[in-house]
């Protein structure tokens, strides 16, 4: 594999541990291990993005809060209009669980 070229088998290949996974803290721990806290702080900011979004918060707004650029969130924005959206299966999946 080249330097930059991105697996999408290890990537698939994380996601399907982390299916397994029941403990919160574990994961939080493998997460502090794999990404430095600049990654960390960006992953936190588009998770924010993605609540923001599904609230209905104005993508000004969100863009000034987390100081995204407004292409970040019009991306967002439009994952999350998408029929078969995983940002919403996983919203909905996080509030069967609060």
């Amino acid at each position: 594999m080249e330097e930059n070229t991105v697996s999408m088998e290890e990537i698939k290949e994380i996601c399907s541990v982390l299916a397994k996974i029941q403990d919160d803290k574990l994961i939080y721990d493998f997460f502090e291990c794999l990404f430095t806290k600049s990654e960390l702080k960006d992953f936190s900011k588009r998770w924010s993005l993605v609540k923001e979004l599904e609230a209905g918060t104005p993508q000004r707004e969100i863009a000034k809060k987390y100081n995204l650029s407004l292409c970040n969130i019009t991306r967002g924005s439009k994952e999350m209009k998408k029929e078969d959206s995983a940002f919403k299966k996983i919203l909905s999946l996080r509030d069967e669980n609060q």
